[in-house]
């Protein structure tokens, strides 16, 4: 067993300090470096696994063979990556273009129903608004202390934005295949 001791040295009020266990050999400094961003990367992988729990109610599935399972795994696995992608855009690349994230008739579609409008804006909005308005879609009351939203809300107003990009695309006259969806 070896320990790493980790203490933040740049905070902003009392600096983080944790020990780490671990069974991975640590011989140097640069073994402790890795094994702390190792450890790092555990959130995001929490946040991944609780997103497929709570968001595709993987749990509530009544599948009887390991197959059916496997199948309904894949492709929920898929549905709860892109909602925690979209969340990590809007949090890590809050400047870029939704684009990189929505097709063209999702983002006018997001535009129109959050600001009650028939007419899409000329320019996509960054990826930081786009997640404010999905999340707001979904239930996130986006005040002051509110924070960023999580997976949950962008995973209801997802639900919630495909079901108005469809209306979008009957009115515009476009075509319109929803993403991959999983989930009541």
């Amino acid at each position: 067993m070896w320990a790493v001791y980790v203490l933040e040295r740049e905070a902003k009020d009392e600096p983080i300090e944790w020990m780490l266990l671990t069974t991975v050999p640590v011989e140097n400094f640069a073994d402790a470096q890795k094994r702390v961003e190792w450890y790092s990367g555990r959130w995001g992988i929490e946040v991944f696994h609780r997103t497929l729990k709570s968001g595709c109610r993987i749990k509530d599935r009544q599948l009887e063979t390991a197959d059916r399972l496997e199948t309904c795994l894949g492709v929920d696995m898929v549905v709860a990556w892109r909602v925690y992608y979209l969340m990590m855009l809007g949090r890590e690349t809050p400047n870029a273009p939704c684009t990189v994230f929505f097709k063209d008739i999702e983002w006018k579609a997001l535009c129109c129903y959050v600001n009650k409008t028939p007419i899409a804006p000329d320019k996509p909005p960054t990826i930081r608004q786009a997640v404010f308005m999905v999340a707001g879609m979904g239930g996130h009351m986006g005040r002051k202390g509110d924070g960023f939203p999580g997976t949950q809300t962008i995973w209801r107003g997802l639900v919630r934005l495909d079901a108005a990009s469809e209306m979008y695309a009957i009115l515009t006259q476009q075509f319109y295949l929803p993403p991959m969806q999983s989930g009541p």
